[in-house]
């Protein structure tokens, strides 16, 4: 089953707050079978279900952990929504 997920990162850090997002994007993008889109509102993850939402998870803890204070806005949609639906 594939999944598609959207990321917005808030870092609450008065500093280095894009520096913080670029390299949480780019851990992502580091993950063999996960699609990866950024634009200027947010992140978006495609991929098999169980490594993309399991790679978003442990990606949003680890910013927890040396971020502190961060807010992260999330979609989960059932399949691959990156692919354009056939026209009916």
């Amino acid at each position: 089953m594939q999944i598609s997920i959207e990321i917005s990162l808030y870092p609450l850090a008065e500093e280095k707050f894009k520096a913080e997002i670029w390299g949480f994007i780019r851990t992502l993008r580091a993950v063999e079978g996960l699609r990866v889109i950024t634009n200027g509102m947010s992140t978006q993850v495609f991929g098999e279900y169980d490594l993309a939402v399991n790679t978003v998870m442990k990606e949003i803890k680890h910013a927890h952990q040396t971020l502190g204070s961060a807010v992260f806005v999330c979609k989960f949609i059932a399949g691959d929504r990156s692919q354009p639906e056939a026209e009916t």
